[in-house]
């Protein structure tokens, strides 16, 4: 069995990467991560060990979306922080004999650089954006050369239009962000109907995307709301504590409630309740008719989940106008999202009417149901994509033996 060195550049690739690297150890490899921005806490809850002291950004990634994204990177020096993680993998490249890309043009440009046979997952890219996939340069020169022995994309039709223009195979086996979301079953007591909120992981984005989803379900009907006709559920990291929480919502007129256990937590405002649901968000996703993201990788296992999801356009870092609509593009006809200003009272109510819309087709639309279970498939893939992956990467270190 090999050694291999798991390198991934964001939040949602260090999720992707952990759970690949896992697979990976399942079939007897020795795996290590080196991220290169962020805590990369995917890896340290999966048990693989980290190369290096890590360190976490504002954008959780690299800002390609803004210019506000690119200008916090240098304020906050990430691009420094990279720098010196490029140098560490240059250094200790030989220890290897695969590296493992899971992003985007710079880990693929880093392992290009490092000498080393290498393996990637291009979680970053999709056809479904344009058409036709344009990598930026010289992520396609890199990517034809011989180094790079295995190339998975993260739908069929990148497999594709990559096959092609790589004129190498490409393949599409599913996604590792998915299995764990597949597999777990797990669902909360049924409800008539429920709204999921999904507010983002990375603070204090995360704060601010809160406050907005506060906004609009205070512009829901509170008789729908207090006869139990709509549950409301929010999956929050346990990042933000309970008192922080309750600080914060304190700000809109809303109190915390939590049981002398401080098992279970509500958020609430005259007849609105919302359930807090801390380490269950599989549940929430399983359990939910519709979901209003403000989130990356949430909103695609949504999706890959058959549900449909309704954006609302924070400020940022991530989750902007121009973030969202990629996202609407990458994931197809069911993620929608109300036109208007961000965060302005009539962008506010348009979303909440729209919401109140999307609950009740989830239950009367079959031609919705349909095309929710259909981009699924197309999109994202079934589970065991990172146990396929896995053994492809087994099976080609055999035959290079």
């Amino acid at each position: 069995m090999g050694r291999l060195l798991l390198l991934s550049n964001g939040h949602g690739e260090d999720l992707s990467g952990a759970l690949l690297g896992q697979a990976l150890q399942s079939e007897g490899h020795a795996v290590d991560a080196l991220p290169l921005v962020g805590k990369g806490q995917p890896y340290r809850d999966l048990g693989i060990d980290l190369i290096g002291g890590t360190q976490e950004f504002s954008t959780g990634g690299l800002g390609y979306t803004s210019l506000r994204g690119r200008l916090t990177e240098l304020l906050q020096g990430q691009v420094v922080y990279l720098l010196r993680r490029l140098l560490r993998l240059l250094r200790i490249a030989s220890r290897y004999d695969l590296v493992v890309v899971i992003g985007d043009v710079i880990p693929v440009m880093a392992a290009w650089l490092c000498g080393r046979p290498v393996a990637t997952y291009l979680v970053a890219y999709s056809s479904h954006y344009e058409g036709r996939l344009r990598l930026p340069w010289p992520c396609a020169q890199c990517l034809r050369s011989q180094r790079f022995q295995a190339v998975f994309s993260r739908d069929q039709l990148s497999a594709d239009d990559l096959s092609s223009q790589l004129r190498k195979p490409v393949a599409f086996m599913g996604n590792p962000f998915m299995d764990p979301i597949l597999g777990d079953s797990q669902r909360l007591p049924r409800a008539r109907r429920r709204l999921g909120l999904l507010p983002g992981s990375r603070r204090p984005e995360l704060e601010q995307n809160l406050m907005l989803q506060l906004g609009v379900i205070e512009q829901l009907p509170g008789p729908l709301l207090s006869s139990g006709e709509l549950q409301l559920e929010l999956a929050l990291v346990s990042t933000l504590s309970d008192e922080a929480l309750a600080e914060l919502v304190g700000t809109r007129g809303w109190s915390l409630e939590t049981t002398d256990s401080g098992a279970t937590s509500t958020l609430h405002r005259e007849r609105r309740r919302i359930q807090v649901r801390r380490g269950g968000f599989a549940s929430v996703l399983h359990s939910s008719d519709l979901l209003l993201c403000m989130a990356g990788t949430a909103a695609e296992q949504a999706v890959g989940l058959s549900r449909p999801v309704l954006q609302l356009v924070g400020r940022g870092p991530q989750f902007t106008a121009g973030f969202a609509e990629a996202q609407r593009r990458l994931l197809g006809p069911t993620v929608f999202c109300a036109d208007g200003e961000t965060g302005s009272q009539a962008t506010l109510t348009r979303t909440a009417a729209m919401a109140l819309e999307l609950l009740e087709r989830c239950h009367l639309d079959q031609q919705l149901q349909r095309s929710c279970q259909h981009e699924a498939l197309n999109r994202l893939g079934t589970a065991g994509g990172g146990a396929r992956m896995a053994a492809s990467i087994s099976q080609m270190l055999r035959v290079c033996e």
